[in-house]
């Protein structure tokens, strides 16, 4: 079963994308700042990381370069999953080497899920 590690602070969207998520065969591992989605990274070493940037304790920022930085998990995939749309901030993240950058907003739950599995594939 592939594992995937959800860090979004939002505890009503993480928790509705999560259960979509298991419903679709994957286990997911909640966080809801990006201290506590590092911590579970490095003791799970999930198959995907799905990372909101505005976070508590530590940003999506702070949390990509901590991933990066590790040796265990610097090739583990990172979708940032976020609200911001400037171009400043696409591009700094991709400076990280995310595999993809999806503004909420565009899309639907059950749209994510889908995007995921092909990612996982």
């Amino acid at each position: 079963m592939k594992k995937i590690l959800y860090i979004e602070d939002e505890m009503h969207l993480r928790k509705m994308l999560a259960d979509l998520m298991r419903q679709a065969g994957f286990e997911v591992f909640e966080a809801p700042d990006g201290e506590l989605g590092i911590k579970i990274m490095t003791e799970e070493k999930p198959n995907l990381v799905l990372l909101d940037l505005i976070l508590p304790k530590k940003d999506g920022f702070e949390v990509l370069s901590e991933i990066r930085k590790n040796e265990e998990t610097k090739n583990i995939p990172v979708v940032v999953l976020t609200n911001l749309e400037e171009k400043f901030d696409i591009e700094r993240t991709m400076s990280y080497s995310v595999r993809a950058y999806w503004v909420k907003t565009n899309y639907k739950l059950e749209e994510i899920v889908e995007k995921v599995k092909e990612i996982l594939k």
